[in-house]
């Protein structure tokens, strides 16, 4: 599978569907009931522009136990898809509890994606604070008043 992701700037828009083709070899190679097959082809639907169709298939890999690292990804692209194709509430649900799972790589993205939820959602000012607050620790300075600023953004002083 990693193979066949290396690949994808490889191809074309035109060529988007011999692409999904590929991970579709790939996941029938997998047993029937793995959540690794839905979650991979959500992912090729994605990145070729598909949200929608994107959208079931990340449903179904949760559903039927994609946990940790993955799981957590496909948290954030269901996210985001559904934010794609109108439906930012139900991301902004999805997303928000991910603020307080244990920390990993994916800490950024989960903010980043929320942020863009709460915006199509009219909640600029929300989704600034997490997009700061995120931003914050990788200046090299100013970090805490970046921080303070995040904050203030949702939490405004006397």
């Amino acid at each position: 599978m990693a193979g066949a992701w290396a690949t994808f700037d490889d191809y074309t828009e035109e060529r988007a569907g011999d692409f999904r083709a590929v991970i579709d070899t790939l996941v029938a190679e997998l047993p029937d009931d793995s959540p690794l097959g839905p979650f991979e082809q959500a992912c090729a639907w994605d990145s070729t522009g598909h949200s929608d169709n994107a959208v079931p298939l990340y449903r179904e890999a949760l559903a039927r136990g994609l946990t940790g690292y993955k799981g957590r990804r496909a948290r954030i692209q269901l996210s985001s898809s559904l934010r794609n194709i109108g439906q930012a509430e139900e991301g902004v649900k999805l997303l928000t509890p991910e603020l307080d799972a244990p920390s990993d790589e994916l800490d950024d993205a989960v903010r980043a994606t929320l942020a863009l939820c709460l915006s199509s959602l009219g909640r600029d000012r929300e989704g600034l604070s997490l997009a700061l607050g995120a931003l914050a620790p990788h200046l090299p300075r100013y970090q805490r008043s970046m921080a303070n600023y995040a904050r203030e953004l949702v939490e405004p002083g006397d």
